[in-house]
């Protein structure tokens, strides 16, 4: 631990004085009594007087030092409520980066979400039978599922599916399959009278379709099972002048063959 200056210099001082006291004690048989004592009392004075200047300077000192030591602890406190407002402010921004981000990450969503829909409402291209068109996606879907519901023997489901397309879609580049495949389904679930219809509507307005001769020899299929066979052979004969030459045609021979 180290000493103080000021310390060691009083201690200094006092030894001093003290030693010249000593001396003028021992010195005091050379003199006389009153000289000696009153050589005593102006080293006392001296000695109080240094002391009286020691004690200011020291309790100056101890003020100075109490004075930067309450310097220090407002600094310190300064810069405790400086670390904690800084603590608060970045709690504060860490949130709000945290909310952004959930706000930046909801709008991500919606954003991907709107560009689907969006995507779902464009018209595409698409294209059956060589022909090319273009239809919006929902639209290629329910074509697509009915189909399927076709090729998997569900007459029933895929008639309610064809007939609910030609519904919301009637101008549809799939129009004409869509009508051709609901009369095939209709006949699949025996609904006869409603195969000849659509037979009929899919023959008379798309006649240079490559599935005509076929509806018509369908068309008298369907009066075959009803037992109407004047009918039938009514229009095996329409089938025979419009398309010679089809397979469709050949295959109506072969039955009024079987029918002799």
């Amino acid at each position: 631990m180290s000493v103080p200056m000021f310390s060691v210099r009083r201690g200094a001082s006092v030894a001093l004085l003290g030693l010249a006291l000593l001396c003028a004690s021992a010195n005091a048989a050379l003199f006389g009594d009153d000289e000696a004592r009153k050589a005593i009392l102006d080293l006392r004075q001296k000695v109080d007087q240094v002391a009286e200047q020691q004690r200011q300077q020291q309790t100056e000192q101890n003020a100075q030092l109490l004075d930067q030591i309450a310097q220090l602890r407002r600094s310190l406190l300064d810069s405790n409520n400086q670390i904690e407002l800084m603590r608060t402010e970045n709690a504060r921004l860490r949130g709000q980066l945290e909310q952004l981000a959930r706000d930046l990450s909801e709008a991500q969503l919606k954003s991907r979400d709107l560009d689907g829909r969006l995507r779902r409402l464009e018209p595409q291209k698409a294209s059956i039978d060589g022909k090319e068109f273009t239809a919006d996606a929902e639209e290629i879907r329910q074509y697509e599922a009915a189909m399927t519901q076709v090729r998997a023997g569900e007459f029933a489901v895929a008639a309610n599916s064809l007939s609910n397309f030609l519904s919301r879609w009637p101008t549809s580049g799939y129009g004409p399959s869509v009508l051709f495949w609901l009369g095939n389904a209709q006949y699949g679930k025996r609904d006869y009278l409603a195969a000849i219809a659509s037979f009929r509507s899919f023959a008379g307005n798309h006649p240079d379709d490559p599935r005509a001769p076929e509806a018509l020899l369908a068309v008298a299929n369907c009066h075959f099972e009803l037992k109407e066979t004047k009918s039938a052979r009514k229009v095996l004969d329409e089938l025979f002048k419009a398309y010679p030459k089809s397979e469709a045609a050949q295959a109506g021979k072969e039955r009024l063959s079987a029918l002799k």
